[in-house]
C-alpha cells in the first residue's frame, strides 16, 4: 500500500468523528487525494488493521472486526470536515461513477436511440431505473426522444428512486436482455438515482426543454421540484456568473448572510464575490467574517440557500442569466 492508501486506510478505522478532525487539516489537493483513496477502500480485515496500527503506533482505536469504508463513509467524514458543499464537490471530482455490469453493460453501452428502441414501452419507473446508469449527457440525448408525457414522468421517478433491490434490477436486466437475445450473466449490484441524479439530468438538457419539464414537474410535485431545482445550481456555482450578474445578486444580500455563507467557501468563490463589491464592504465583510467564530454548519447552509433563492429570482425575472452546465463547467475548470 502507498502511504497515501495508508493514511486512508486508518482514517476508516478511526471513524468518520475523528477522521473529519484530522481531515481539517488537509489543504484541498490533500483532501482530493486522500478522499479518492477512502472512496475506494471496501472491507478491511482486522490483520490488515493491526499492521496499519502498528505503523501508526500512537493512534489509540478499538477495532476487532472488518471496517467498511466507501463512498458512504467519505461523504459523511468530508461533511463534518468541510461541509456539505465543498464535501458534494470535492466528491463529485474523484468519486467512481456507477459501474454497470453484466448485461446493463450490454444497454447502457448502446446509442441512445436502440436504447429508446429497445425500452420505450416500459414503464416509467423501468425507464428511469436504466436512465439512472447513463452518464448525464447521454441520458439526455435518451430523453429528448420520449414523449413529453413519458418524459416528465421519467422524471419524477428518477428523482425519488431509491438505492435498488439486487433482485429488482437483475430481474430489469433479465427481461430487457432477453430482447437483446442474449443471455443475463449478472452479479450482485445495486442502482442509486434521486436528486442529484435528476438534477445532473436536467442541466445536462436543452435549457428551454430542462426549464419546461421542471415547471410542469413543479406543478405536480411542488416539493420535489423544488428539490431538484436546488440541486441544478449550488451555492459554488456563484464563480460562474459574470461580475454584472454577482453585483446583482450581492445588492439584494444581507451583508452578514454573505459573511456566514463565505466560512466553508472556495478561496476562488470568495474572490469572486468580495471583489464584486466595493473594497470597504469587502473589509467590512471580511472583518464580520473573523468575528464570527464558530457557525453551525446548518446556519451556514441557511445563509447559502437564502443567496441561492436571490440567485433563482433573478433569473426568473430576465435580470441575470446563469450559464448552462457545458459553460459552468468550462468556468470551474
Amino acid at each position: 500500500m502507498s502511504k497515501m492508501q495508508k493514511l486512508a486506510a486508518l482514517l476508516v478505522i478511526l471513524g468518520p468523528e475523528s477522521a473529519a478532525n484530522i481531515l481539517k487539516h488537509f489543504d484541498e489537493i490533500e483532501l482530493e487525494a486522500v478522499s479518492a483513496e477512502m472512496a475506494k477502500v471496501n472491507m478491511i480485515s482486522a490483520e490488515l488493521q493491526a499492521d496499519i496500527l502498528r505503523e501508526f503506533a500512537d493512534v489509540a482505536v478499538q477495532a476487532s472486526t472488518s471496517l467498511r469504508g466507501g463512498l458512504q463513509f467519505t461523504q459523511a467524514s468530508l461533511e463534518k470536515a468541510v461541509g456539505v458543499f465543498k464535501a458534494t464537490s470535492i466528491l463529485g471530482r474523484v468519486a467512481p461513477r456507477h459501474a454497470p455490469v453484466a448485461a446493463m453493460s450490454q444497454i447502457v453501452d448502446l446509442e441512445p436511440r436502440q436504447i429508446f428502441n429497445l425500452i420505450k414501452g416500459e414503464q416509467p419507473q423501468t425507464i428511469a431505473l436504466v436512465c439512472s446508469f447513463l452518464p448525464a449527457d447521454r441520458a439526455s440525448e435518451f430523453m429528448n426522444l420520449l414523449r413529453p408525457e413519458v418524459r416528465d414522468q421519467v422524471i419524477e421517478k428518477l428523482a425519488t428512486l431509491a438505492p435498488t433491490a439486487v433482485e429488482v434490477v437483475e430481474r430489469v436486466v433479465g427481461v430487457i436482455t432477453r430482447k437483446l437475445g442474449t443471455t443475463s450473466q449478472t452479479r450482485a449490484i445495486s442502482q442509486t438515482g434521486g436528486i442529484k441524479a435528476a438534477a445532473e439530468l436536467m442541466n445536462a438538457m436543452d435549457k428551454n426543454l430542462s426549464k419546461t419539464l421542471l415547471l410542469s414537474l413543479e406543478e405536480r410535485n411542488p416539493e420535489l421540484g423544488q428539490a431538484i431545482r436546488q440541486k441544478m445550481f449550488t451555492f459554488e456555482d456563484l464563480r460562474t456568473l459574470d461580475s454584472n450578474a454577482i453585483q446583482k445578486v450581492l445588492r439584494e444580500v444581507d451583508m452578514r448572510d454573505l459573511a456566514v455563507s463565505l466560512k466553508t467557501a472556495s478561496d476562488e468563490l470568495k474572490a469572486a464575490l468580495l471583489g464584486a463589491i466595493s473594497k470597504r464592504a469587502a473589509e467590512t465583510v471580511s472583518e464580520e467574517m473573523s468575528f464570527l467564530g464558530a457557525v453551525k454548519l446548518k446556519d451556514i447552509e441557511g445563509a447559502q440557500m437564502r443567496i441561492i433563492e436571490v440567485v433563482r429570482r433573478l433569473e426568473a425575472e430576465g435580470e441575470i442569466e446563469v450559464g448552462d452546465k457545458e459553460t459552468n463547467d468550462a468556468v470551474m475548470a
